[in-house]
């Protein structure tokens, strides 16, 4: 491959697609155009040709829920160990001397870890801050959504807790930011916090993303959130939904059809509940993941994130949507197929985005692996990659490993076995 990005694509040829298949595929500007055949002619259209022969085609990574303004902060804040609780301290303490270059440059650098895995789309929601000035993350992440447009697609969704005014989120919505959010479940009052952020966004036309019972046995908001935004014509997701983990099958499908009503697109977040749940159990640890295999089942429209990138919320995490696919095979439960198709197709549901992906009329964001199967893909990960963002190379990745040589063995001999007579049997 000799381009290099940014440069129109007009053609992918030899790429194996998840059901095995080896096609060349036509792109027209941002849109796929047509898939053949390895080998077969495509329409001429604009733009180089990649020769991807090894590699493995998919929709592009859709990240719907992360905190980059928080990323890549764990070394300077050094937080302990902890819980959900512990981890908001710490953030806090660190958030009264945020500055906006810093927060900008830890998550210009996530950003761009994250395209190179293959995220095209990101929805990252922007804490409004305690102390005098609330914006200093919204400032810096309506800089980076300005500085990557036409790599990336941002979507911003302002945090704020229960002691937030409704004045400060309507200046993060002024300043440019998109959805409203919050925890209302962290709330004293969790159903007034629940109804004022739903009464803001009603107010401002605007989404609504909510981290919703994000613990293993703690207030149940999901249920009312449902009931309040049936019928909207906004979007609205619901994050972590942990506590769902820990509920019989009868009270799940009673609310998983609750959901499916009100149309709340639920995000898992495996890697970051994985970390945060759990602490006080001494033995036999639970371990919150929303099981959206389960809501799926039931109707749920159903996404997978990552989340928190190396801060208190998390201290590790690669930035790359087939990590999280990987965690939802081990930890829950998912076959490869549906955990990839939660990072990918269902993600971009979620996120109100156009469907994307290998499929004539699609939006021509898509992600090469080499893998020689998606099996592989999801297990192996491997960082050769090659990215397109409405049909146009955006990164490349490309591996060079040198292992020094093996040597072969030849079989062992084995002496062949003795024939020996039968033993005479009784009649």
């Amino acid at each position: 491959m000799s381009a290099v990005p940014p440069v129109s694509i007009a053609a992918l040829r030899g790429v194996r697609l998840a059901s095995g298949a080896v096609v060349d595929i036509a792109l027209d500007g941002d849109e796929v155009l047509a898939v053949v055949p390895a080998g077969s002619p495509l329409p001429e259209t604009d733009g180089e040709v990649l020769d991807l022969a090894g590699y493995l085609v998919t929709a592009a990574g859709a990240e719907p829920h992360a905190h980059l303004d928080k990323s890549q902060s764990w070394d300077a804040i050094q937080p302990a160990f902890g819980d959900l609780e512990s981890a908001i301290e710490s953030w806090h303490a660190f958030a009264l001397t945020l500055d906006e270059e810093d927060t900008l440059r830890r998550a210009r650098a996530t950003a761009l870890r994250m395209l190179a895995s293959g995220i095209t789309s990101v929805r990252t929601h922007v804490d409004l801050l305690r102390g005098e000035d609330a914006l200093t993350g919204v400032r810096a992440l309506v800089r980076l959504r300005a500085e990557l447009e036409g790599l990336m697609d941002i979507e911003l969704v302002a945090l704020g807790g229960p002691t937030v005014a409704d004045a400060v989120f309507e200046a993060a919505l002024e300043a440019g930011v998109d959805l409203v959010g919050g925890a209302p479940h962290l709330a004293d009052d969790p159903i007034a916090d629940l109804e004022r952020l739903i009464a803001l966004a009603r107010r401002r036309d605007v989404g609504v993303d909510l981290h919703t019972d994000e613990s293993l046995a703690g207030a149940d908001t999901l249920a009312a959130y449902a009931a309040a935004v049936t019928g909207w014509h906004r979007p609205r997701t619901a994050g972590h939904c942990v506590r769902l983990s820990m509920m019989p099958a009868t009270d799940l499908a009673a609310l998983a059809a609750e959901v499916r009503a009100a149309d709340i697109g639920v995000i898992a977040l495996p890697i970051t509940n994985l970390y945060l749940q759990g602490w006080d159990a001494a033995h036999a640890v639970p371990r919150g993941i929303a099981p959206i295999g389960r809501l799926k089942a039931a109707g749920v429209r159903v996404a997978a994130g990552a989340d928190n990138v190396r801060d208190p919320f998390n201290p590790v995490g690669r930035c790359d949507h087939l990590e999280t696919a990987s965690l939802l095979v081990s930890a829950g439960h998912l076959a490869p197929e549906a955990a990839l198709d939660a990072v990918t197709v269902g993600a971009r549901d979620v996120m109100g985005l156009p469907a994307a992906g290998p499929v004539p009329g699609a939006r021509a964001d898509l992600v090469a692996v080499r893998a020689d199967s998606l099996g592989d893909a999801v297990a192996f990960a491997s960082a050769d990659r090659v990215v397109l963002h409405r049909g146009r190379l955006v990164s490349r990745t490309t591996v060079s490993t040198h292992t020094a040589a093996t040597t072969p063995v030849a079989p062992a001999r084995t002496p062949a076995p003795t024939r020996t007579a039968a033993p005479a049997t009784a009649s």
